[in-house]
């Protein structure tokens, strides 16, 4: 028997690929009555980055990621209004009310992948991947390959249509 699906958990980037991804995110989501939980990951501070960060202090550092966790945040939510328009006229209503959560956590990606997707009870797994290019695909392609070698869990992995598809994407 197939379990049933009331959480999907959408990874993003924030990237014009991962939007293209919410679409799938969307419809199944639809189609099952499910809700959607969307989680983007900040990559930590590099080692340089941080000793050079260390002169000044803590709170200083600890307020400036929370001021980029509250901007990507904010965008996040914007470019959802604003994607959950286009897709509501491509594939009908609903979309936004579809979306019960929008997470920000500083981390590598694939763990934090993962982790939610556990401490979320989410049933499956949608991100996004490029294709063709090499570079793309050692970059973002690493991300999906590892998630989806690693989850326990049902991992949907959309690429970026061909510019044939005719399919409009933003970011999201």
């Amino acid at each position: 028997m197939i379990p049933p699906i009331n959480t999907i958990l959408y990874a993003t980037d924030l990237t014009e690929n991962s939007s293209y991804a919410f679409y799938f995110a969307v419809d199944l989501a639809r189609k099952h009555d499910a809700r959607i939980l969307i989680l983007h990951c900040i990559a930590p501070i590099q080692a340089q980055m941080h000793y050079k960060a260390s002169y000044s202090s803590d709170k200083t550092l600890e307020r400036a990621k929370e001021h980029e966790k509250e901007e990507d945040t904010a965008e996040i939510e914007k470019d959802l209004r604003e994607f959950c328009q286009k897709v509501e006229s491509e594939i009908g209503p609903p979309c936004v009310c579809l979306v019960s959560k929008t997470i920000i956590k500083t981390g590598h990606a694939v763990e934090e992948i993962l982790n939610t997707a556990e401490e979320e009870e989410c049933d499956v797994i949608v991100l996004g991947i490029y294709g063709k290019s090499w570079l793309r695909q050692a970059f973002l392609g690493s991300v999906a390959r590892s998630v989806l070698e690693k989850s326990r869990k049902p991992v949907f992995i959309i690429p970026l249509p061909s510019e044939k598809s005719g399919v409009e994407t933003g970011t999201l």
